[in-house]
């Protein structure tokens, strides 16, 4: 389990880079049934420029009317148990993305290391804005990328909990 995953995203355009951090994912994944849920709270993304902070809040993502970004499903292709042999392992997490109160079934490849005692998670994927109904102003619609490469790096602490072998990502 962790309440510090580090998630980012950058839009790549002609005009400009964006890009936007923050270290307040929440998450947990259980290896005994290779289920996983992830929060991630919208207004803690920070970026380079004060404005973009404020324009990606108020009107881009609306996040007093949505909160949080969750992701929830479950690892498919293999049993997590393998995540504890040494070693880096692929693995294919299929599950609901709800991004702007908007939700779609996604799979994402995340790769999964158990190191110095925690399990750490990693993955990259990409997000359109206009499939989670997040509109960009005509004015600055150049400005942003129509695909945002979403990145996450998750360091869990062991849980343990009655009948499952959980990890909480930090």
């Amino acid at each position: 389990m962790t309440k510090e995953g580090r998630v980012s995203f950058f839009s790549t355009s002609i005009i400009e880079d964006i890009e936007a951090i923050t270290n307040t994912a929440a998450g947990i994944i259980d290896l005994s049934t290779n289920q996983f849920a992830f929060a991630v709270p919208i207004k803690d993304f920070t970026f380079k420029r004060t404005l973009m902070q404020e324009h990606f809040n108020e009107n881009y993502m609306e996040s007093g009317k949505f909160p949080r970004a969750t992701f929830t499903g479950r690892f498919t292709d293999a049993s997590l148990a393998a995540a504890t042999a040494p070693g880096s392992h692929t693995f294919r997490a299929e599950g609901d993305l709800t991004l702007h109160g908007v939700t779609h079934r996604v799979a994402v490849p995340a790769t999964l290391e158990l190191k110095n005692g925690q399990l750490q998670a990693f993955a990259t994927f990409n997000v359109a804005p206009a499939d989670y109904n997040i509109e960009i102003p005509l004015l600055v619609r150049e400005n942003i990328a129509k695909i945002v490469r979403i990145r996450v790096v998750l360091i869990a602490d062991p849980v343990a909990t009655p009948g499952s072998r959980s990890a909480v990502a930090n």
